[in-house]
C-alpha cells in the first residue's frame, strides 16, 4: 500500500494515478472527506487526517510500503516559516511512529540555496526529515511549467507576458507536474535506498523569451515579453496582498542570479519527457473552458 498525500493536486493526483495504472494499492491521505469520492471510484483506500497532526498522520501511513510527502506550499509566510514548522514536525513525528518502508519527500530545487528565501521551507523539511532513520528520497524538481498558468490572460489578451524571472533570453529549470508526479511514483517503487536527492527538469531549459514563442504559437499571434523591474516587486506583490513579499523576491532573485540551481548545473538531473508546448496548449485550453462555463 502506498499512502499519497496531497493527492487532490496535480502532483499528488499524478503520483496515484500512475501507481493505479500499474494495479497497485494506494491510499489517498485526505483532510476533506468531500473529496474522497473520486478515489473510492477508483478503488483507493481512504484515510482522513490534518496535515498538522501527527496522530492522524501516523494512522494515515501505518503499514505503508511508502509514503508520498506533498509539504502545503504557503507563499506568504510569517519571519522564520512557523507554518511550514508546524507542518514538518507533525509529518516528521508521524513517519518516525509509522515507520513505512520507504519516504518520498516532494521537495525543491534551491532546498540547498547559500540564502533564506521562500524555498528555506523545503530546505527544513529535509533537514528534519534526514534525522529519523527511515529510506527518504527528497525529489527536488525544477521550476514548475504550470506556474505560466498566471500568464495566461495577459498572454491572450495583451500579447503581453510579464515575467519576474530575467533577463528575458536567460535558460532556467522548469519541469511539468506530469513528469514530478511519473518519477515520483517510479520512486517509491523503488528498494528503499538510504537518504538520498533526485533532481528533475523538464527536455530542455526554458527562458522568458521561449514562454512567450509558446503561448504565441498556441494563441496564433504575437507575445512579447516584458519584464517587470525589480524596484517594483515589493509593491507589486503587497498591493496583490502578500504580507511578507521578501521571501518570495529572495527565491526570484536566487533564480535571477543563479544561486538557485541544481547541482552540476543540471547535467546529473533526471529529464523529463513534457515539453513546454503541450503544457502551454492545456493551460490555455483549460482557460477557455473556464470561461465557458
Amino acid at each position: 500500500m502506498y499512502a499519497i498525500t496531497g493527492i487532490t493536486g496535480k502532483v499528488g493526483g499524478a503520483v496515484a494515478r500512475s501507481l493505479l495504472a500499474e494495479r497497485l494499492p494506494v491510499r489517498a491521505v485526505l483532510r476533506d472527506e468531500a473529496k474522497a469520492a473520486e478515489w473510492r471510484t477508483r478503488g483507493c483506500d481512504i484515510a482522513l487526517a490534518e496535515m498538522e497532526d501527527a496522530a492522524s498522520l501516523s494512522s494515515a501511513f501505518r503499514g505503508a510500503a511508502g509514503v508520498f510527502i506533498l509539504p502545503p506550499s504557503e507563499f506568504d509566510p510569517e519571519p522564520g516559516f512557523p507554518e511550514a514548522k508546524r507542518f514538518i514536525a507533525a509529518v516528521t513525528a508521524a513517519l518516525a511512529e509509522a515507520r513505512p518502508g520507504k519516504v518520498v519527500c516532494l521537495s525543491t530545487i534551491g532546498a540547498d540555496a547559500p540564502h533564506e528565501n521562500l524555498l528555506t521551507q523545503r530546505t527544513l523539511m529535509e533537514q528534519s526529515l534526514e534525522q529519523i532513520g527511515l529510506s527518504v528520497t527528497f525529489l527536488r524538481p525544477g521550476w514548475f511549467m504550470e506556474n505560466a498558468l498566471w500568464d495566461v490572460p495577459s498572454a491572450r489578451d495583451e500579447g503581453v507576458l510579464r515575467s519576474f524571472l530575467q533577463p528575458a533570453d536567460k535558460l532556467f529549470p522548469m519541469v511539468a507536474t506530469q513528469d514530478v508526479g511519473d518519477l515520483a511514483a517510479a520512486l517509491l517503487r523503488e528498494n528503499g535506498n538510504g537518504t538520498r536527492v533526485v533532481e528533475l527538469e523538464g527536455p530542455a531549459r526554458i527562458s522568458p523569451n521561449d514562454l512567450a514563442r509558446a503561448f504565441a504559437m498556441v494563441l496564433k499571434r504575437a507575445v512579447r515579453v516584458e519584464t517587470v523591474p525589480r524596484e517594483s516587486w515589493e509593491q507589486i506583490f503587497r498591493s496583490q496582498g502578500t504580507r511578507n513579499p521578501l521571501p518570495r523576491i529572495r527565491m526570484l532573485d536566487g533564480f535571477n542570479e543563479g544561486w538557485i540551481e541544481f547541482s552540476e548545473h543540471g547535467r546529473s538531473a533526471v529529464k523529463g519527457a513534457t515539453t513546454l508546448e503541450s503544457v502551454i496548449a492545456e493551460l490555455v485550453r483549460a482557460s477557455q473552458a473556464q470561461a465557458s462555463t
